[in-house]
């Protein structure tokens, strides 16, 4: 399967003042710990990092033994632009690809064999989890005006898998209508294709915050 981790975060809410991949959780870079599971999945055959010119030195360094395992790709301004910088940079027979946010560092590699897995019978899968919490829908004044029914949401996590030539078709339709998203299922919701929900686990979270790295420490330290 092949594989492509976004790896443009600025750590701007880590208040990091570089790369937030490159911070340090239990003696080794988040770009490690994301590596180190990513690896240990054995649907796993290729592996490309998509991240701003800037940081690559320090990323692949950052990777220790994992770096010359590892493909590098520039990537563009937003995380739209990079992912399909890194479409068009996969092997030219890859079919399937498997799409994961570089600060979830936790995933569990044998999620990531059960996203490979469905790949082969849907056109497009991504981890999620099921939402506890009551959730409002407010308008632009901060009033609710809405609860939806908590049984028919999700969480989206990733990885998140396409077939490699209709993400590219999506990509391609997405600068042409000047769509926004902030995921790459989104592009799927917009064209009306479908797209397989995988339960995922709460473990696999996004660290964006200094309260994220407390939790993924404790999560660490147990496994």
């Amino acid at each position: 399967m092949h594989f492509l981790i976004p790896a443009a975060g600025s750590g701007s809410r880590m208040k990091a003042g570089k790369n937030k991949l490159l911070i340090d959780l239990e003696g080794e870079s988040l770009i490690y710990w994301t590596l180190k599971s990513v690896f240990s999945a054995s649907s796993t055959s290729w592996v490309g990092i998509i991240g701003q010119p800037k940081d690559k030195k320090l990323l692949l360094n950052s990777a220790k033994n994992f770096s010359h395992k590892v493909n590098w790709i520039n990537g563009g301004d937003t995380r739209q632009e990079s992912v399909f910088n890194g479409l068009n940079a996969l092997p030219k027979d890859a079919e399937k690809v498997l799409i994961h946010d570089g600060a979830r560092c936790l995933i569990n590699p044998e999620l990531i064999d059960q996203c490979a897995k469905k790949l082969d019978e849907n056109d497009a899968v991504i981890l999620a989890t099921k939402v506890t919490d009551t959730i409002k829908i407010v308008d632009n004044q901060g009033f609710i005006k809405e609860t939806p029914d908590r049984n028919n949401l999700w969480a989206a996590q990733t990885p998140q898998g396409f077939l490699v030539n209709r993400l590219k078709k999506a990509h391609k339709m997405a600068i042409d209508k000047n769509w926004k998203v902030t995921d790459d299922a989104s592009l799927y919701e917009m064209l009306n294709w479908e797209v397989k929900i995988i339960e995922g686990n709460y473990s696999n979270i996004k660290i964006t915050s200094p309260i994220d790295l407390k939790i993924a420490k404790l999560f660490v330290q147990n496994s």
